[in-house]
């Protein structure tokens, strides 16, 4: 449950999807101070539908508490999805929202447009969380890093998607003994990135098994997705001695549950 102007925003985390869902319904009722939100969605949800819409067609139901205290269906909407509803929403508090959804898709196309702007961008956002100037210079090349190792893999003609994150997964799971969804939920994430709660000293060995895996990838020249998944193991075991010969001269666990929100991860990022 969500606290927005005093109303209350129902909300729901889909663990499979790593989605979180909106109840349509009470985001309606913030939005418009209708005296019938329901009324209203079902109103807002024809006139979509007869525009051809694909966002109404592709919102589905959720059981969700209601007011009277039961689990009663109730149309939801991921992030995406309900953007594109607020944009259809003709009310003033609604304003706020299509202004700033117009500025965040100019900023993006300008980005597009000129690449270097992502980066200015990345190195502001980071230092307003509070990141320091080691980690957030770590991080850029932990992105440059992974851009080599997902290029080397296009170029194999292997897929975004389904088979970037088998690969990735394997890597992780080898160097960390933790597949990204247990390593997320052990840092006690759900949307957030997992690259950016991590310290430096997960991000360097992270860095090492991409690295690793990319230039095993490019000196054997693999072909079949399961030579591409025996060239994550090899450099995700890379990283892992690493990480178990670092562990045993230091006594102390590379991977920890530290986590950006803790407003601790920048001085371990510092120390580390």
């Amino acid at each position: 449950m969500q606290i927005f102007e005093d109303k209350k925003v129902r909300t729901m985390w889909n663990e499979t999807e790593e989605e979180w869902y909106f109840s349509v319904v009470d985001v309606v009722a913030v939005l418009t101070d209708s005296p019938n939100p329901q009324v209203y969605w079902r109103v807002l949800k024809k006139r979509l539908k007869d525009e051809g819409n694909e966002t109404v067609t592709n919102c589905y139901g959720l059981k969700m508490l209601a007011a009277d205290g039961k689990m009663r269906l109730a149309d939801v909407a991921n992030l995406q999805q309900l953007f594109r509803i607020i944009q259809s929403i003709p009310s003033p508090k609604a304003e706020p929202f299509k202004i700033w959804i117009a500025e965040v898709a100019k900023q993006r196309i300008d980005q597009l447009q000129d690449p270097e702007l992502s980066i200015e961008q990345a190195m502001i956002d980071y230092k307003r969380l509070g990141y320091s100037d080691s980690w957030i210079n770590q991080r850029l090349k932990s992105i440059e890093i992974r851009k080599d190792l997902t290029d080397e893999w296009k170029k194999h003609g292997l897929k975004e998607g389904v088979q970037f994150a088998t690969l990735t997964d394997i890597i992780t799971r080898t160097w960390s003994g933790k597949t990204t969804k247990e390593y997320k939920q052990f840092k006690g994430l759900k949307k957030e990135n997992l690259r950016d709660n991590m310290t430096n000293k997960e991000l360097v060995l992270n860095m090492l098994a991409e690295l690793s895996t990319k230039e095993i990838s490019e000196i054997k020249n693999l072909e079949t997705m399961a030579e591409h998944k025996n060239a994550a193991r090899q450099g995700g075991e890379i990283a892992k001695n690493a990480r178990l010969e670092l562990e045993q001269k230091t006594g102390k666990k590379v991977v920890t549950p530290l986590n950006a929100k803790q407003g601790v991860l920048s001085n371990q990022v510092q120390d580390g």
